[in-house]
């Protein structure tokens, strides 16, 4: 039992590493950049409108339809992208693929933000009305409306929805992991105020969900980045060295220094642009699911909102948790075993270790509370399309059982699927969504139609006035 088991591991190993290193890597890049062009460089031509549309209308309500605010629907996608990874995922990638990993990161979210505007933007055009009156979107929907493939828009609901198990585990068995060590808890008991709280979340629906995201997110994020900025400032020297290294070793092998193994350019491509989508989740679908509740007049409007989201986890917080632990040494001086304590021994070298394991701790619970209630919402909405909701009910106490058993560490063998069940999940969103490029584009020029030309035209008439006074 033991040799096959050990053959199903390596073979799941193997298949991960082929699709995440070659196909999925070439996909994501070569998709990205499509979209890119298909949308005439949006997210960086208009990277101030952005800005404005989005953190600059915070407090601006309005009477469109939706369920949620435009807000509350980026910081439920934010929720379930800022967590574990970043704290975590960032220094197992450096611990892995080495400082290059942090580039290739970088390039996964200047590209991937075309990624999420065009899958929010189809989220919204094609989301609908579900029995409770709720709005309702994602892939499943505009792969079996604007393309009629019912089975691709089935098998992405399925494979999500499992998917989405091992996720959850994954996040508690963090959080459990932090607990005891900065605390001295029993990983039981983290896996029942996990629980505990996680249940209080979800079962208010996408409206306590977000109730909770809007308040708690953006909150931790700008501490979080504040205390990382603090740490990164003190080793302000060393901040040329580290960007020599990242973009130095993002095209060349890096050899083994201290804890660190050494790692090739495949590696650090692969661990870059695989726990790059896991932090900003441009390409998998999940997003849309969480936009398709917003409050908007366009589908543009909340689109950028998706980009938005992945400036601010892949760019500024990854980021951050990438630099702390470079500039530090800490990625020196953790192996990869141990890299989800690496974080802890860079903040620790500065902030002193028992602040750092409590620090942590604490932001962890957080996270990773905001990010599995979000990410069962998600889990249940995939079960709702394929059973109703009284599909979504069951599952929604599944995720929620996932949550106390990775608290646990049981089920591990689960875990192993997670890259290769993640995989098949962007595949089957990403090629839908690159036979959709001329309804996307379409529905971003009619944007910037009504948008900047219409401001162009005003100036031009404005100027004239001026002229002719």
């Amino acid at each position: 039992m033991g040799e096959i088991w050990s053959f199903i591991e390596t073979a799941v190993a193997s298949a991960s590493g082929f699709l995440w290193t070659y196909l999925l890597s070439i996909l994501l890049i070569i998709g990205g950049l499509f979209l890119t062009f298909r949308l005439k460089f949006f997210q960086f031509r208009h990277f101030g409108h952005v800005l404005h549309q989005t953190v600059g209308q915070i407090f601006k309500k309005n009477k469109h339809p939706g369920t949620i605010s435009p807000f509350q629907a980026f910081t439920s996608a934010l929720a379930s992208t800022a967590g574990a990874t970043n704290i975590v995922g960032v220094p197992l990638a450096i611990a892995l693929g080495g400082p290059g990993a942090l580039f290739w990161m970088w390039v996964v979210a200047l590209i991937g933000m075309a990624t999420k505007y065009s899958e929010i933007i189809l989220g919204m055009k094609y989301r609908e009305k579900n029995k409770e009156n709720v709005w309702v979107g994602g892939p499943q929907y505009y792969i079996k409306k604007a393309l009629g493939w019912k089975w691709v828009a089935s098998a992405f609901a399925f494979l999500l929805m499992i998917e989405l198990i091992p996720s959850v585990m994954v996040q508690s068995n963090s959080i459990a992991t932090q607990t005891e060590g900065a605390f001295g808890w029993p990983v039981y008991l983290t896996g029942i105020i996990v629980c505990a709280m996680i249940a209080i979340v979800v079962f208010g629906g996408i409206k306590r969900i977000a109730k909770v995201t809007d308040k708690i997110v953006p909150f931790m994020v700008l501490i979080y980045v504040g205390v990382g900025l603090f740490v990164i400032f003190v080793n302000i020297e060393e901040i040329p060295g580290v960007f020599a290294l990242i973009f130095t070793h993002a095209f060349t092998p890096i050899s083994a220094a201290g804890g660190f193994a050494g790692a090739g350019i495949a590696q650090a491509i692969r661990f870059g642009v695989a726990r790059g989508l896991y932090s900003n989740e441009a390409g998998i679908g999940t997003a849309p699911i969480a936009h398709s509740a917003a409050q908007t007049d366009h589908p543009s409007k909340q689109g950028m909102w998706g980009i938005f989201s992945v400036f601010i986890d892949t760019i500024v917080i990854c980021t951050i948790s990438g630099l702390v632990v470079l500039v530090t040494g800490a990625w020196k001086e953790v192996n990869a075993e141990n890299s989800s304590n690496m974080i802890n021994v860079a903040f620790g070298s500065v902030l002193g270790d028992a602040f750092s394991g409590i620090f942590v701790a604490i932001f962890l619970l957080f996270f990773i509370i905001t990010t599995v209630g979000v990410l069962v919402f998600y889990g249940e909405k995939q079960a709702e399309y394929l059973f109703s909701l009284k599909g979504a009910k069951v599952m929604r106490v599944v995720y929620i059982i996932a949550a106390f058993i990775g608290a646990l560490g049981g089920l591990k063998f689960i875990w192993q699927f997670l890259d290769l069940l993640l995989a098949f999940v962007v595949i089957a969103n990403i090629i839908p969504m690159l036979f959709l490029h001329k309804e996307i584009a379409a529905i971003n020029d009619d944007y910037v139609n009504r948008v900047f030309k219409k401001r162009t035209k005003e100036k031009k008439v404005q100027l004239f006035v001026e002229e002719n006074e």
